[in-house]
């Protein structure tokens, strides 16, 4: 009896219905790009914004000032009196009463350098009161922390939800995890757009990270296993869509002024993602573990027959493998010494390229001028990166492009470290280079990640390496400015001694151009150190499943 990469190479490896499918699926990376950079619109700091005496907002409305003249009349004086005071987060401690004079109410009290100051807690005036959520929750000043705080409670739902959800995808189903998932960003996007207060924001910020993680995860393993060996590319391509989506988001903002208007527009596309229930079938790898031979069987000839093929009869039964996994664990992934190696480097490798990949974001910024134009020219600074996998990763495999591309990065942000400040544009030239490497070693870990674990474990292995990610995003920000504060161009000595670390532990993972997908944790172990067309030929022959 064929195997079952045998059947699909039969019925089409990448046929009209798996073009389709991918199509659809890559359309969540938009979104959960969008939901993952969004911070950086939703909590833009207000251009202007001061802290009102008590008593200003009476007495602005009986002299009939313009928020304007109140900020010149109250605010404007104290800087000329005392340079040190912003006004923003202290503010002259008086109380006005009507009698007040309209002209000049501070020039009652002389010289105004030596009045007394208090602290602003909860008088904040904004010119634009709901373009953010740092003017919706009075998140400045005393209270800046609590934006961080937001992101981290997003990253903190993108770790939750790896581990939640990616258990669940491989216990329940693919697409019963993916469209809970998107009901569940969709829903929790709503509530956050409309929180009557931080506390409700955060909860349910967390909840649409966790959400938005199993979206993400779940779609991207779907369609690395409906496609066969020689095409398992698209799992570089569909993260295409997730830079797109970073470059689509700063026109979104543009467009709309209100940051409750772009948390909606980033969240409702997530409902038409259910409508997938009748065009996306589950994974047919994932139904052969789980004893559903005629089901799998059912949805293979649908896709023969959407790719104009047709299978022969003979295909009437489906023999399963002996190896279920129907709870798995941490230790499922390290029991045997191929799964636990594969396990703890590919868990360094996501960590690694998450922290380094946001610090070096964060180092070079968004240099002044225009954001919406900064920020899109950073996220088209990553395109290249697929391209540069695309053409290449098919020609000389995985490991020598992922150790590559972590060394390329070691050493741009080495080199970047000692060169002197008079240079700037050589400095900005090899800090955009090591971004690009590692967010080509960023794209590459995902396709590897998928391709080193069993069907069995398939999703919740991917999911679990990858909460690393999500860790390195946390302690990205404190490493990078902790360090910065101590000599400026420590972290990138520090990134590039992860980096380089990691470029040499991925040349230990075995190669996996051409091979088969793994079913079991004994076709892992089969897996040959080097690549060749007997390893392929080998992985064929000892396949568990059959149809």
């Amino acid at each position: 009896m064929p195997s079952f990469d045998e059947v699909l190479k039969e019925a089409g490896e990448f046929g009209r219905f798996q073009k389709r499918v991918f199509f659809l699926l890559s359309q969540t990376g938009i979104t959960f790009s969008s939901l993952f950079a969004s911070v950086v619109f939703l909590g833009r700091a207000p251009e202007n914004f001061w802290c009102r005496i008590p008593g200003a907002a009476e007495l602005s409305e009986r002299c009939g000032w313009t928020l304007e003249e109140e900020r010149n009349f109250t605010v404007l004086p104290l800087h000329l009196g005392n340079e040190s005071v912003s006004g923003e987060c202290q503010r002259p401690d008086v109380t006005w009463d009507t009698s007040a004079s309209c002209a000049g109410p501070l020039a009652r009290y002389g010289n105004r350098s030596s009045l007394p100051l208090a602290p602003c807690h909860d008088s904040w005036v904004y010119e634009q009161p709901h373009s953010s959520i740092v003017s919706e929750y009075d998140l400045v000043c005393g209270n800046a922390w609590m934006l961080d705080l937001s992101q981290a409670i997003l990253n903190l739902g993108f770790l939750t939800g790896a581990f939640i959800l990616g258990y669940a995808a491989d216990r329940y189903g693919r697409i019963p995890i993916y469209l809970l998932s998107c009901l569940g960003v969709g829903i929790s996007g709503i509530i956050v757009a409309f929180s009557p207060n931080f506390t409700v924001f955060l909860i349910f910020r967390f909840l649409q990270g966790m959400f938005g993680k199993g979206t993400w995860m779940t779609c991207y393993v779907i369609v690395t296993e409906i496609v066969g060996s020689d095409q398992r590319i698209v799992g570089i391509v569909i993260q295409i869509f997730f830079t797109l989506g970073i470059i689509i988001l700063p026109g979104i903002a543009y467009l709309i002024p209100t940051w409750q208007g772009i948390q909606l527009a980033i969240s409702l596309p997530n409902f038409l993602f259910l409508l997938y229930y009748w065009v996306v079938p589950e994974s047919p790898r994932w139904l052969l573990t789980r004893k559903k031979g005629e089901e799998a069987l059912k949805i293979m000839r649908n896709i023969a027959k959407h790719n104009g093929k047709f299978l022969s009869p003979h295909y009437s039964e489906i023999t399963i493998s002996n190896e279920e996994v129907s709870n798995p664990s941490f230790l499922d992934l390290v029991k045997t010494p191929q799964m636990r190696r594969n396990t703890l480097i590919l868990m360094y490798a996501w960590f690694t390229s998450a922290l380094i990949y946001q610090g070096l974001v964060m180092r070079l910024g968004i240099i002044g001028g225009n954001l919406y134009l900064d920020f899109f020219i950073s996220g088209a600074v990553e395109l290249p990166a697929a391209f540069l996998i695309i053409v290449t990763i098919d020609r000389v495999g995985r490991r020598l492009p992922f150790a590559t591309s972590n060394i390329v990065a070691s050493i741009a942000c080495l080199i970047t470290a000692f060169l002197p400040e008079d240079i700037p544009w050589l400095k900005t030239t090899l800090a955009t280079l090591g971004r690009l490497s590692i967010t080509i070693a960023f794209e590459v870990v995902y396709l590897v990640n998928s391709e080193l674990y069993p069907t069995t474990l398939r999703n919740f292995g991917v999911s679990l390496c990858s909460s690393l990610c999500d860790l390195g995003g946390i302690i990205a920000p404190f490493l990078l400015f902790r360090l910065a504060a101590i000599w400026l161009e420590l972290p990138l000595v520090i990134f590039s001694i992860l980096a380089a670390v990691c470029g040499l532990l991925v040349l230990l993972l075995p190669e996996t151009k051409g091979i088969s997908l793994p079913e079991t944790v004994e076709d892992v172990e089969k897996l040959p150190s080097h690549f060749g067309k007997c390893g392929r030929k080998r992985k064929q022959r000892d396949t568990n499943s059959y149809i």
